[in-house]
């Protein structure tokens, strides 16, 4: 797996300045959310990627307006570093009217169709075949775009990866498949869950496949790169396989009891963000005042939230039901 290259080119430093912006956003953002949850200020489950934040900052900074995605029920990370806004986000999570899906959708199904966005999924690899369809889509329109899936390792069973690697390797679909692989199906290891392993499933369906250090932002960035470019000249599929840590539990609330106590010790050690603001220091970048500026927007998203109101009971369910006709009567 790649490590970052020390550089002090000015475009090297810009480069990893902003991807440190975008992850210290991601944490600063999941971090308030695990004391808001705690104060049941946000209703529903919550599943955060706190020590994943490289693979959400690395893989959509490859990215162009063009381009879409779909995430997971972990995907508050990549919608984030994709450029949702921020009180728009928090508005949503915490179910407020004025939330980016009007507070319907919540953490698991957030959405912005104008970002390319196309949303989280409770349901596990349920967003690869949509953003296969969203790939058809940018090549069928002759867009230019390319549509990314972020998928945990979890969903390697899935037989919806497998039917999707087959389609998008017949139709040489614009799709980059991304694993977050945090070692972990849920409660179980993934050893467990799946008896192959995602280079071996990607070389069966002759799809260009590519390993990396998740923890590491600019290896990420880095590869994912490569592997736009690869499809955006129309070369197929691609699967960047990033290998990462999970921090927190599969939800939050979860008490990792089935975890080992040394490993959940040592978790931190592979925190993305710590091996890259030390980096960024070398390099005489004040992350300090980023973190703080980050942290007041972040305040002030909280504070627009608590002011927001709640829907009605009839505002939400709008548009969740469609009358039918009429019946004639006789």
């Amino acid at each position: 797996m790649a490590a970052v290259k020390k550089s002090k080119e000015p475009a090297h430093v810009d480069r990893l300045q902003g991807l440190y912006r975008t992850m210290s956003l991601i944490r600063q953002v999941e971090t308030a959310l695990t004391r808001l949850f705690a104060n049941g200020e946000v209703p529903g489950f919550i599943h955060l990627s706190i020590g994943q934040e490289a693979v959400a900052a690395g893989v959509t900074s490859a990215l162009l307006p063009t381009d879409s995605l779909a995430t997971t029920h972990r995907g508050h990370g990549h919608v984030l570093a994709r450029g949702m806004d921020v009180t728009g986000f928090m508005k949503e999570i915490m179910g407020r009217e004025g939330g980016l899906c009007k507070g319907r959708g919540g953490s698991m199904h957030v959405a912005d169709l104008s970002l390319g966005i196309l949303g989280a999924n409770g349901i596990v690899g349920a967003g690869i075949p949509i953003a296969l369809g969203s790939a058809m889509a940018h090549k069928v329109r002759n867009t230019g775009g390319v549509a990314v899936a972020f998928f945990g390792d979890g969903a390697m069973a899935e037989g919806v990866l497998h039917e999707t690697l087959n389609m998008a390797a017949l139709w040489k679909s614009p799709l980059l498949l991304v694993c977050e692989n945090n070692g972990w199906s849920e409660f179980s290891p993934t050893s467990r869950q799946f008896a192959a392993s995602l280079e071996k499933l990607a070389a069966a369906f002759s799809v260009s496949y590519a390993k990396v250090d998740g923890n590491d932002a600019m290896a990420v960035s880095d590869a994912a790169c490569a592997a736009t470019a690869h499809l955006r000249e129309g070369k197929g599929p691609f699967v960047l396989e990033c290998i990462t840590t999970r921090v927190r539990g599969h939800f939050e609330g979860d008490s990792q009891k089935y975890r080992d106590a040394a490993e959940l010790e040592s978790v931190h050690e592979h925190d993305p963000i710590t091996a890259a603001r030390q980096q960024l220091q070398q390099l005489d970048v004040d992350t300090t005042s980023i973190d703080n500026d980050i942290r007041a927007q972040v305040e002030a998203a909280i504070d627009a939230a608590r002011a927001d109101r709640l829907p009605t009971s009839e505002a939400a369910i709008r548009d969740v039901y469609t009358e039918g006709p009429q019946e004639a009567h006789v």
